[in-house]
């Protein structure tokens, strides 16, 4: 019975995800961790209300916020903070956080293999993995970091685009084919889902658009730049080139960005391409979607336009129905006087007018008929 007890609690403890944490280094290694927000706010010096950007409990848009040591990402399923050394990211065990935790443990190490290779005196693998990383060398590490996040949110918003898409079309060609409650009910759904989805794009790319319209919110995303202005700053040049600490840190940032902090600490032109690069693959999705909305509304035009010509024949066969009514409602009529029991003096001796009289009303309500039939025809009414 204990057993059982010690069971059910476990039970109602494992899905408390919330302290689930996972390290990347800059060599690639990753590590579990299982802290609380304290832990997580002091190992990476933010305050609360940065971290609480991170609850997945929370309803926060996408954000990308520089602090003075730290960079808070929070995209969709992608909640993570990047430093100058690691990377904290939460939820690691999600279906959807797995491929990037891999692709950062593939990724992250290739700026750091020179750093690596003149510890151990090897010149000639320096030259080798200079060739070999080419560009992806330049860049610090919380660049790296940040494409590989920014690389995989548009990925995986691409990707639902493109699932929608091919759910979508077809469902819309068949719906204009055969109007149907089930047509009509997929094609809702689906609608609704585009909506959805519509609206997370659309929040990644404000986003993005809002750092690429500030230099200054881009320029805290250079974690690198401001731990080398602060090593300047309290040290020595002489210090910075001997201490192997702080030349171990700086050796994490690109030769260009420290180019760019010995020279213009407002020049935020690398990271302003990065942006602009994913910035345009967002807007292209983007624009996916608003392409599939504008299908979906010029179908919903063209269900309506077949919806109201279904209508106009309704409302012919309606007219024709009230006219040939009306025509045998005034032929009953007369037909209805000369059929009652009343004793008249000009019907005595004379049964043969009323053939006469029966022809006649009927040539009378066909015309009448033929008439209004007509005049419904010029007023555009009833169709030729």
């Amino acid at each position: 019975m204990a057993h059982n007890s010690v069971n059910v609690v476990a039970t109602k403890t494992k899905p408390q995800s919330s302290r689930s944490w996972v390290s990347i280094v800059a060599t690639g290694e990753s590590e579990a961790l299982d802290v609380d927000k304290y832990a997580i706010m002091h190992r990476v010096q933010i305050h609360a209300r940065d971290l609480r950007i991170l609850d997945p409990n929370l309803s926060y848009p996408s954000t990308i916020l520089g602090r003075e040591r730290a960079i808070v990402l929070n995209l969709e399923h992608i909640k993570a903070i990047i430093t100058s050394e690691e990377v904290l990211l939460r939820d690691p065990s999600d279906e959807h956080v797995i491929p990037v935790v891999k692709e950062l443990e593939r990724r992250l190490p290739v700026g750091n293999e020179e750093h690596h290779g003149q510890g151990d005196g090897k010149e000639s693998s320096n030259a080798h993995n200079d060739a070999d990383a080419g560009e992806e060398d330049e860049s610090p590490f919380e660049f790296r970091a940040l494409e590989v996040f920014l690389e995989a949110i548009c990925s995986f918003l691409a990707a639902r685009t493109t699932e929608l898409e091919t759910a979508a079309y077809p469902a819309l060609d068949e719906l204009t084919s055969k109007i149907s409650s089930r047509n009509l009910d997929r094609v809702r759904k689906l609608k609704s889902a585009m909506t959805r989805l519509t609206a997370r794009v659309q929040k990644v790319r404000d986003e993005l658009e809002q750092l690429l319209d500030d230099d200054d919110d881009m320029a805290d995303l250079y974690l690198s730049r401001k731990l080398f202005s602060a090593s300047s700053a309290s040290t020595s040049p002489n210090y910075y080139l001997t201490s192997p600490t702080i030349g171990s840190k700086i050796s994490r940032a690109s030769r260009a960005s420290l180019a760019t902090v010995r020279g213009d600490e407002n020049d935020v032109e690398e990271l302003e391409m990065l942006l602009e690069a994913y910035f345009m693959q967002i807007d292209s999705t983007l624009n996916r979607l608003t392409t599939l909305r504008e299908y979906i509304d010029d179908t919903e035009d063209y269900i309506n336009i077949q919806l109201d010509n279904h209508r106009n024949q309704l409302i012919q066969l309606e007219l024709v129905l009230s006219s040939g009514t009306v025509c045998s409602s005034f032929y009953s009529l007369v037909a209805g006087i000369f059929g009652m029991n009343i004793p008249y003096t000009w019907n005595n001796d004379h049964g043969y007018m009323f053939k006469y009289v029966v022809i006649g009303t009927g040539m009378c309500c066909v015309i009448l008929f033929v008439f209004i039939m007509s005049h419904a025809r010029y007023k555009g009414l009833v169709g030729s």
